[in-house]
């Protein structure tokens, strides 16, 4: 009899539930593995992402860096390629042409804007020195001296036109004077040191044993001669002329009170003030210029300098001259501003001849408002023109020391500063009455007194000057 053994019931149960438990765990335990390759194989794909993004920029970084560090390094030390300096000459015009408009708040310091600018402006600064041509470029500049804008004692002014587009005259000398020489030296030496917007610009010059030349800006509307005394006079107002007087007097103010060296003009007359297109005034000619150092306030003068008419009393004799010679000048231009006509003019009345002592009388007789329209000034103009002539009476005045200062005389014309009725300008003239010529020259007279001479003069600026140029106005 075989004997086998069966197990409870109970047990097949237990054993069942053991089985059920430990799928559930395998299947759990499977899951979560599952789940965590999943999330560590999308981390390393975002990190594989991140580094290679890194890496890009790293080499965008070193790239831009090379790039930049190659705009920095000089010219003389960079390895030349031949292809790259090739495409360059062609692709770059020439110096005179190339124009960089960069706004400032844009420049990357270090940048080619930054570079470029520094040479822009360092060009300028080189363009503001008058330079020295050759005989041969100003035949191109000239176009071989095609066109002549004038001509006189001194030689012949040409149009020309610079590389850029710029107009010019150029003004040959004379080679054959001697006289030449010193205007060429004194032209180059005082206007070729300066720059003022109401002094033509002198751009360059010419010395060669065959060709003695001067460079200036073209001023486009002449001398103000035409404008006073030709056929145009009545073509412009009053109020630019007043405006042109106050350009010129600003222009010698500069000269006589702002260069590092003294400039004396010694010949302002019409014909020396030229205008641009806006009717502009530009101080011309400084042939007969002189540079004198602060510290020496006179001169004595050797021989006549100017033009018989303008040139102020002293200029006739030995007898120390000052800087306010062009400020009896540029009283005598006042008149001619004032009256349309030469100061001079043997056509008229004898009277009326001679502008400045008519003007004279008709102050002291309180007509100058009778004068001014004779001379055809509206009533609109005549606060201006009235101002204008008391200035001029100043200018005039015999003894240099009572004439004004440029800078006085510009804020006397703008009204700055009230003006003190003017004493006789010809009081120590033994007669009024010089030898006048029909062509406006005064001719060189004895009557002048011998004893008359003039004590130094106050350095510009300071107040030992007659106290009447310093009433400041109130209304």
């Amino acid at each position: 009899m075989s004997f086998r053994f069966s197990p409870p019931s109970y047990y097949y149960s237990s054993s069942n539930d053991l089985d059920t438990q430990a799928q559930n765990t395998f299947d759990k335990f499977d899951q979560s593995v599952d789940s965590t390759m999943k999330w560590a194989v999308a981390g390393s794909v975002v990190y594989g992402v991140v580094v290679i993004i890194a890496i890009i920029a790293i080499a965008y970084a070193i790239i831009e860096c090379l790039k930049k560090a190659g705009t920095v390094i000089p010219a003389y030390t960079q390895l030349p390629t031949t292809e790259n300096d090739h495409k360059a000459s062609k692709s770059l015009p020439s110096p005179s042409k190339i124009e960089v408009v960069i706004p400032p708040d844009s420049i990357v310091p270090g940048s080619k804007a930054e570079f470029a600018t520094m040479e822009r402006f360092l060009s300028n600064i080189n363009r503001e020195k008058p330079i020295r041509f050759s005989p041969e470029q100003l035949d191109g500049v000239t176009k071989n001296y095609s066109t002549i804008l004038g001509s006189g004692a001194f030689g012949v002014v040409f149009k020309g036109e610079l590389p850029n587009g710029e107009l010019v005259a150029v003004k040959v000398l004379n080679c054959l004077d001697m006289g030449m020489e010193e205007q060429f030296k004194a032209e180059v030496g005082t206007i070729g040191r300066t720059y003022h917007i109401n002094l033509v610009r002198l751009y360059g010059f010419c010395f060669h044993h065959d060709t003695r030349a001067l460079v200036y800006e073209c001023v486009e509307n002449g001398s103000l001669d035409k404008y006073l005394f030709g056929s145009q006079n009545r073509n412009i107002e009053l109020g630019k002329l007043h405006h042109i007087a106050i350009g010129t007097a600003k222009g010698l103010a500069y000269l006589h009170e702002e260069c590092q060296h003294r400039i004396i003009h010694y010949d302002i007359k019409p014909e020396n003030v030229l205008l641009d297109m806006k009717l502009e005034p530009k101080i011309a000619d400084f042939g007969l210029a002189k540079l004198r150092n602060r510290e020496s306030n006179t001169t004595i003068n050797t021989h006549f300098r100017g033009t018989r008419g303008y040139a102020a009393p002293e200029m006739w004799k030995a007898y120390p001259v000052t800087y306010k010679c062009d400020v009896y000048s540029f009283g005598i231009l006042l008149f001619e501003i004032v009256g349309r006509r030469r100061h001079f003019d043997s056509t008229y009345t004898e009277s009326q001849q001679w502008f400045p002592k008519w003007t004279w009388e008709m102050f002291k007789n309180n007509e100058l408002a009778v004068m001014l329209a004779l001379c055809g000034t509206e009533e609109k103009d005549n606060e201006k023109a009235e101002r204008m002539l008391k200035v001029a009476l100043w200018c005039v005045q015999y003894s240099p020391e009572d004439r004004p200062l440029m800078s006085t005389v510009v804020k006397m014309l703008e009204g700055e500063i009230e003006i003190s009725p003017p004493p006789f300008p010809f009081k120590n003239m033994v007669s009024w009455k010089a030898n006048m010529t029909p062509d406006g020259s005064t001719a060189d007279s004895d009557a002048t007194p011998s004893s008359w001479k003039t004590d130094p003069l106050p350095e510009p600026g300071s107040r030992t000057m007659d106290n009447t140029f310093q009433i400041e106005k109130t209304t």
